[in-house]
């Protein structure tokens, strides 16, 4: 016991050392952009929102030439407990599949990140099957922190200390890809992790679960409303205080979305734009400006996806989505679309 205590101090210790490498976007450099557009020869800000992105940009990467060109999407994979309740219309066995679909470059997300000039790379934050041994031949990255999450229909996702080694692992990965890396993108993948994002945004925005819960995979009117009740049964049950994202993500997060917040968090220590994707990503976003409100300057919502919760999420972090195309794909498609 004293000795995971340790480990989880150290842990925390750790993201507290990241959040001190965290600054705001810079100023000066955000007026010169300012000025500099205002000279071009169109109609004051005729570009609209891709002028303001310019803006963010400089801001971001403290240049008026903001580096873009290196571009990875960093999918991140884990299972849920709580796929065993029905929340999903697939099994918790397509989370590995998917993953190896990924790594053979014929899932969605690949055909679109080659359109970006993107890479993707694999995270095994918690898959219910082990994947070690695609981590060792260098297939994907392993990072993972369990064989998947706790049912929270019936208890916690994970401990304390494994949300803490989550969002670190998260980190570390940003830490790993950062030296070749301009813009980083969010995806995930992980069988039923609608429901635990669409806890998390109930939440820490203080929506009504009814309004929030979306058909996630494609569930009929039926099992919409199971859906809506294992969310609420979630939050009854385990409590998460919203005050503190930490015990939000242990009691009703994922592996994945506590590596999606760490990305986020290690991208901003290193003032790396991040494209932050669909609902799963930004319940990541969420947990991550919840821990270090600084690292919103360096989010870049994709697109507004055809989840309920997504629209609350973007108006909590204060961000308006570039694209808006009724997508629910997950995997990073937004990302690396809005890449473009």
């Amino acid at each position: 016991m004293q000795c995971s205590d340790k480990k989880s101090n150290d842990a925390v210790n750790y993201l507290e050392a990241v959040f001190r490498r965290i600054y705001p976007q810079d100023s000066s450099f955000r007026d010169k952009a300012v000025r500099h557009l205002e000279q071009l020869t169109m109609p004051p800000w005729a570009l609209g929102d891709l002028m303001d992105l310019a803006v963010d940009l400089a801001g971001m990467t403290r240049s008026l030439k903001p580096p873009v060109a290196r571009k990875k999407i960093v999918v991140m994979a884990g299972d849920h407990g709580v796929t065993a309740e029905g929340v999903s219309a697939y099994p918790s066995e397509v989370t590995v599949q998917m993953v190896h679909n990924f790594i053979a470059g014929g899932a969605g997300i690949n055909a679109l990140a080659r359109q970006a000039g993107a890479e993707v790379v694999v995270v095994d934050m918690g898959t219910a099957v082990d994947l070690s041994e695609l981590a060792k031949a260098g297939k994907i990255i392993g990072k993972r922190i369990g064989s998947g999450t706790g049912n929270i229909a019936h208890g916690p996702a994970m401990t304390r200390t494994h949300a803490v080694m989550a969002v670190e692992a998260g980190i570390e990965v940003a830490e790993e890809l950062a030296a070749e890396v301009d813009v980083f993108g969010t995806g995930d993948m992980g069988i039923g992790n609608t429901t635990p994002s669409t806890a998390i945004a109930a939440v820490l925005t203080g929506q009504d679960v009814a309004v929030l819960t979306g058909r996630g995979t494609g569930l009929d009117d039926e099992q919409l409303q199971h859906k809506i009740k294992i969310v609420e049964k979630a939050i009854a049950i385990n409590r998460p205080d919203p005050k503190n994202a930490l015990d939000v993500l242990a009691k009703v997060g994922g592996f994945e979305i506590g590596g999606i917040a760490g990305l986020i968090i290690g991208a901003a220590a290193h003032r790396k734009p991040v494209v932050v994707d669909g609902l799963i990503s930004t319940a990541g976003a969420l947990i991550a400006s919840s821990l270090e409100p600084f690292v919103r300057d360096y989010i870049i919502c994709a697109h507004r996806s055809v989840e309920p919760a997504h629209r609350f999420m973007h108006e909590r972090l204060g961000k308006k989505p570039l694209l808006d195309l009724n997508m629910r794909l997950g995997e990073g498609t937004g990302a690396a679309l809005a890449m473009n």
